[in-house]
C-alpha cells in the first residue's frame, strides 16, 4: 500500500509496472515472482489513464506513427477477440459464450493494467480493514429502465437491484444531521444549507431560512441578491410572460445559464456561484446544457416555473440514486471476469443469487487472468494498434511490453475508444471514419481520499458541498453502502473514503471543444497538482473546524479519465431526432454513431460511445448488439 508519504514524495507506483517485462518489474518491486503481479485496485497515485496506458494510442493518432504486423502469431487462433476489457468488451464475451458455448476461445485485450474499463476499482487499506471507492463508472442507474438484454446480463450475473434498499443507507445524512454547503475560494467562505440535496433547495420553514441566509451571505451586489431571493426562494415565474408551451421552447432552445442571465436578471458573478453543478453530472456547465434539462432535473431555480418535470419529454426515471456497489460498477466487472475465468477468486465460490455481496470482498488473482488454453483469456497492458479482415477472420495487432504481437481471431469485437478505430482499421470507410470522429467524450476526474476519521464533517453539518471556481468542484463523503461483510463509514470517529471531482471544462466554447480544451487540461495536470487542489479545496472548507490535511489525509487516488463520459447528444447543438431522452432502454437510434458503428467484415464495434448513451446499460446494449451482428 502506498501512503501518503510516498505520494507527496513521488514514489508511488502510478502505474509504473506497465510497459515492464517481468523481469523489469520484479527488479523494481513490482511484482512478487513472475507469477504473482501487483494487485492493480490497491495502486494509488495517478490511475485511470495512467502511465502506459495512453502513450501506443497517442503515438498512433497524434503523431501517425505506424506499427510493423508480426510475420508469426502469439497465440493458435482464438473463435473471438475482443479490444476492450471495460464492461461492454467483458458482456461481449458473456453474451458470444451464448452462441459459442462455455468451451469457446476468447482473448480480450486491455491497454490498461486492470479489467473494467471506466468501472475501476480503488481498494484502500486504513485501520486494519478494507476501505472501498469508485474510480470511474459509479452506479446501476434507473434499472427500471433497463432493455432487456441488459436486464438479462443483470440476472445472469444474479444482481438483483432491489437489495441496494437494504444496502444502501438512505437516513445516513439526517442521523448524523449532515448537510449540502458551498466553499468560496475567491473569499474562503464556506457557507452551510440544511437541505441534503443542493445547497439552494429546501423542504421546510428551516431550511428556507438556511437558503436565505447562505444567499445573504454570498459576495453579490443587492441587486443579485434580490433576484436569488426571487428565485430561489419565493420561487416566482421568471418566464411568467411565456405561455407554457413558449417556455417549453425557449428552455428546450437556450443554455440554462443564459436563461437565468437573460430572463432571471443575474449577473456573471452570482451565477458563477451555483451554474457548476451540472460538471458532476455531464462533466460541462450549464452554458451547455438547456434549461429544459435543468427542468427536468428538478433545478431548485426552475422550480416556479409551473412545469411538472415528469411531463416534460425526456423526463428522468424517479428511482432513488441508491444502486451502488461499494466500489461502484466494478463489482459489476468483476462478476463479468468471474463467470468468465471462474477461479480468478480462488477459494470464494461465487455462486448463486449472492453472488453480488460475496464479490464485494473476494480477492482475485490477477495471475489467472491470462492463462495459455483457457477458455477465456484477459490480456492486459494490451494496446491495440491494427484490426482488419484477413482471409475470412480478423487479425489484431497489439504492443505489450514495447513489442508488437499479433492474434488471429475467427471474429472481433472492438469494444474500445471509438475516436481510436478510424486509426487502427485500415478498411474502414471514409464517411464511418468522419461519423466516428464528430462527437468527444466528456473528460472527468475522480480523486478518492482515505481519511482518518470525520470529524470535521460532522462539526460542519456537511456531507457534501460544491467549490464553484476550484478544479475540484464537488467533494462529498461516499455513498452509505454495506454489503457482502463491507461496512461503511461507521460514524465520525472512523475513516471514510471522500470522494471529488474534477470536470475540466472551457466555459464559454461549445460542447465538444469543451472536451477537447479540458482533456489537455487534464493530461497538463500531475500527480502533484491534484495534490495541491485536494489540499486546497478541504483545508479550506475544514481548517475551521479542526481538520489538518498532514494529518487527517492517509491516501490518494486519481482516477484521471480525459476520454470519459461517452458523448450524448445534447438538444442545444444536435438534430433533435437524434436526442434520445433518459427513462429509455437504449441509446437513441439516429445519427452519426449509427454509421460510426456499421460491422465491417468480421469485426463489430461494441462501447458506450456507439450507443450514444454515457450510462451502463448503454455500454450493455452495445456489446449485446455487436454479438448479434456477428453470430445472430
Amino acid at each position: 500500500m502506498i501512503d501518503r508519504r510516498d505520494f507527496l514524495s513521488g514514489v508511488a507506483i502510478t502505474g509504473a509496472a506497465i510497459g515492464l517485462s517481468p523481469a523489469e518489474a520484479i527488479a523494481r518491486g513490482l511484482l512478487i515472482d513472475d507469477s504473482t503481479p501487483v494487485y492493480p485496485p490497491a495502486l494509488t497515485g495517478m490511475r485511470g489513464s495512467h502511465a502506459g496506458s495512453f502513450e501506443v494510442a497517442h503515438s498512433i493518432a497524434w503523431q501517425g506513427k505506424t506499427y510493423p504486423v508480426p510475420t508469426q502469431t502469439t497465440d493458435e487462433p482464438y473463435d473471438l477477440v475482443i479490444v476492450g476489457g471495460g464492461i461492454s468488451g467483458l458482456s461481449a464475451a458473456h453474451y458470444a459464450r451464448r452462441y459459442l458455448g462455455e468451451d469457446a476461445s476468447i482473448l480480450i485485450l486491455d491497454n490498461h493494467d486492470d479489467f473494467g474499463g471506466h468501472a475501476k476499482r480503488n481498494e484502500f487499506t486504513q485501520d486494519g480493514r478494507i476501505w472501498l471507492g469508485s474510480g470511474g463508472s459509479q452506479s446501476i442507474d434507473s434499472p427500471s429502465t433497463f432493455s432487456a438484454e441488459a436486464v438479462s446480463l443483470m440476472k445472469d450475473l444474479h444482481i438483483e437491484t432491489d437489495r441496494f434498499y437494504d444496502y444502501f443507507d438512505r437516513d445516513f445524512s439526517t442521523r448524523y444531521e449532515l448537510g449540502t454547503g458551498l466553499y468560496l475560494n475567491e473569499t474562503d467562505q464556506f457557507l452551510r444549507a440544511q437541505s441534503t440535496s443542493n445547497p439552494l433547495s429546501f423542504d421546510d420553514r428551516a431550511e428556507r431560512k438556511a437558503v436565505a441566509d447562505l444567499i445573504d451571505a454570498l459576495p453579490i451586489g443587492a441587486a443579485d441578491r434580490e433576484a436569488m431571493i426571487s428565485i430561489f426562494i419565493d420561487q416566482v415565474d421568471w418566464l411568467s410572460d411565456y405561455t407554457h408551451e413558449e417556455k417549453l421552447d425557449l428552455l428546450r432552445s437556450k443554455p440554462y445559464r443564459d436563461l437565468l442571465k437573460i430572463h432571471g436578471s443575474l449577473s456573471d458573478n452570482a451565477l458563477s456561484f451555483f451554474t457548476d453543478d451540472s460538471k458532476t453530472l455531464f462533466g460541462t456547465g450549464w452554458d451547455v446544457w438547456s434549461g429544459l434539462e435543468a427542468v427536468r432535473l428538478y433545478h431548485p431555480g426552475t422550480i416556479g416555473l409551473g412545469i411538472d418535470p415528469a411531463t416534460v419529454d425526456g423526463a428522468y426515471s424517479d428511482e432513488p440514486y441508491i444502486f451502488h456497489f461499494p466500489d461502484g460498477n466494478a463489482s459489476l466487472a468483476r462478476l463479468l471476469v468471474k463467470r468468465l475465468i471462474p477461479d480468478i477468486a480462488g477459494d470464494v465460490d461465487i455462486a448463486g443469487d449472492l453472488d453480488m455481496e460475496k464479490v464485494v470482498l473476494a480477492r482475485f488473482d490477477y495471475s489467472k487472468l491470462d492463462q495459455p488454453r483457457a477458455p477465456t483469456q484477459i490480456r492486459l497492458n494490451s494496446t491495440a494498434v491494427r484490426a482488419e479482415n484477413i482471409g475470412g477472420a480478423a487479425q489484431v495487432c497489439y504492443v505489450r511490453d514495447g513489442k508488437v504481437e499479433k492474434v488471429i481471431g475467427r471474429r472481433a469485437v472492438m469494444a474500445c475508444y471509438n475516436h481510436m478505430l478510424p486509426f487502427i482499421m485500415p478498411e474502414m470507410p471514409e464517411a464511418q471514419a468522419t461519423a466516428l470522429q464528430i462527437h468527444e467524450k466528456a473528460p472527468l476526474t475522480y480523486v478518492n481520499v482515505v481519511v482518518r476519521n470525520w470529524r470535521f464533517w460532522k462539526k460542519a453539518g456537511i456531507r457534501m458541498f460544491l467549490a464553484p471556481g476550484c478544479i475540484l468542484s464537488k467533494a462529498q463523503i461516499d455513498y452509505p453502502v454495506s454489503m457482502g461483510g463491507y461496512e461503511c463509514t461507521t460514524g465520525p470517529d472512523s475513516p471514510a473514503v471522500i470522494h471529488m471531482i474534477h470536470a475540466a471544462t472551457a466555459p464559454g466554447e461549445a460542447i465538444d471543444e469543451q472536451a477537447r480544451q479540458g482533456r489537455h487540461q487534464m493530461y497538463a495536470m500531475s500527480l502533484r497538482d491534484y495534490e495541491h487542489e485536494t489540499r486546497k479545496v478541504l483545508s479550506g472548507a475544514f481548517d475551521r473546524y479542526g481538520f489538518d490535511f498532514d494529518r487527517d489525509v492517509s491516501q490518494f487516488t486519481v482516477n484521471r479519465w480525459p476520454h470519459g463520459y461517452a458523448y450524448e447528444y445534447n438538444e442545444l447543438y444536435d438534430d433533435p431526432s437524434c436526442v434520445a431522452y433518459h427513462g429509455i432502454a437504449r441509446g437513441p437510434d439516429k445519427g452519426p454513431h449509427v454509421e460510426g458503428r456499421q460491422k465491417i467484415g468480421n469485426i463489430s464495434i461494441a462501447n458506450s460511445d456507439s450507443s450514444a448513451f454515457a450510462y451502463l446499460q448503454g455500454a450493455i446494449n452495445a456489446a449485446h448488439r455487436a454479438v448479434q451482428e456477428l453470430y445472430g
